[in-house]
């Protein structure tokens, strides 16, 4: 065979084995004709395929977005904390507003709610802030905080919360200052006062959770077997896993099961919508802080260590305010337990009618002067009963206790 032979007949390929080489060399260029041209499709799909349209930074956008309804540029930053050496180093994210009135009075340190950050503070942060250094923080496990994995008892999730705080107010340099604590927050306030006294000058709780005993009497009551069904394949799931377990969907069913919560920042907020993208991004990611909440409540919204058990160990010498809405579903003879029980201390009792759960942003402006009287107070030395002073229409002292039953609704 000549050489020419040879040669033609090792290239010689049956027709099946060219179609299939054919075939996948089309295969491959049109493969990465999509890996180089068309990029942002493959993004866009990735996009897609992630579960829950969240991250740090898109929480981080709509917190800003938050912030730019103030008067004045806000000033915020990560502050770190160690609690255990073992855990390593957590951050706790910081809103600092009128840092240049330190030392002409005395700081007021906000604690938000569960389900909560500190860009729901948008509507009480230029007033309150005026004549005073104001902080308002992320509590651990919640916002831009870090997320770590809390203890699952009770007592000892509640004492990394209230450590945590502690070791933030260290590493801001605040030596003593009014607490004021919403919900959840107004529990861990309440909490914080009784293991650190010393650093509270006055401890304002606006519509505290947690605080009544349970009542036995509203467990007598028969549910029917589907109800507690329901109830039973729920309890191994966080109070918000349905919103993430609503991946793509998640942050239309804030604006549509919530329009009451977006309505009530109109007066500040153009758009609404920032709202409710906030508060989904606030708890469509790893859900620390949620957990931990789980972990402190009992069912039908209780709390494993009703706060009103323990009252008497917060130091006597510790002015305390409460600060109810009318409408609430949190009960407020809670506050009037108190006053008999501090028979020697200071304890006041407000209820701002209108109000219903969310007592700083259903009457801004009526919150708002309830708090900036009880801080300037606070910063003459008066410790009074709230009768002697001078209190708008809207925000009312009641002295007859208004029984309230406790629902199981979102804190």
């Amino acid at each position: 065979m000549s050489e020419k032979g040879i040669y033609e007949k090792a290239v010689d390929i049956p027709p099946r084995t060219k179609f299939r080489l054919l075939l996948t060399a089309s295969s491959l260029t049109g493969l990465s004709y999509l890996l180089t041209i068309n990029k942002s499709f493959l993004s866009w799909i990735g996009d897609w395929l992630r579960w829950c349209p969240t991250s740090a930074e898109l929480l981080e956008q709509a917190e800003t977005k938050m912030f730019s309804y103030l008067r004045k540029r806000p000033e915020t930053s990560f502050v770190p904390i160690t609690l255990d050496k073992e855990d390593g180093e957590y951050r706790i994210r910081t809103f600092v507003s009128n840092k240049e009135a330190e030392g002409k009075a005395t700081p007021l340190v906000l604690l938000h709610g569960f389900a909560s950050g500190i860009g729901l503070w948008v509507l009480n942060i230029d007033s309150l802030s005026q004549n005073r250094p104001l902080y308002a923080l992320d509590i651990l496990g919640f916002g831009l905080s870090s997320r770590p994995v809390f203890n699952k008892d009770a007592e000892a999730a509640e004492n990394q919360f209230v450590d945590s705080i502690e070791e933030w107010r260290k590493q801001v340099g605040l030596k003593k200052f009014i607490l004021l604590g919403h919900s959840m927050g107004g529990f861990l306030a309440a909490a914080y006062s009784i293991k650190y006294p010393e650093r509270v000058q006055h401890l304002i709780l606006a519509d505290p959770w947690g605080f009544p005993t349970p009542d036995i009497s509203a467990r007598k009551v028969e549910l029917p077997i589907w109800v507690k069904a329901i109830a039973a394949m729920l309890r191994p799931f966080n109070p918000l896993a349905g919103l993430r377990a609503a991946g793509p969907w998640g942050p239309g069913l804030v604006k549509r099961l919530r329009p009451d919560i977006l309505q009530k920042f109109e007066s500040v907020v153009a758009d609404p919508s920032d709202v409710g993208n906030y508060i989904y991004h606030c708890n469509a990611q790893y859900p620390s802080g949620e957990t931990a909440f789980k972990s402190m409540s009992a069912p039908f919204g209780w709390a494993n260590r009703p706060m009103i058990e323990r009252i008497s160990q917060l130091r006597q010498d510790i002015p305390v305010s409460f600060v109810y809405g009318a409408r609430s579903w949190i009960d407020s003879s809670s506050g009037y337990k108190i006053r008999e029980l501090r028979e020697n201390s200071f304890v006041e009792i407000k209820l701002i009618q209108g109000a219903g759960h969310h007592v700083y942003a259903d009457k801004a402006d009526e919150f708002n002067e309830v708090v900036s009287k009880i801080c300037k107070k606070v910063d003459l030395g008066i410790s009074t009963p709230s009768d002697k002073i001078d209190v708008s229409n809207a925000a009312l002292i009641v002295d007859d206790c208004e029984e309230k039953t406790v629902l199981a609704k979102s804190v």
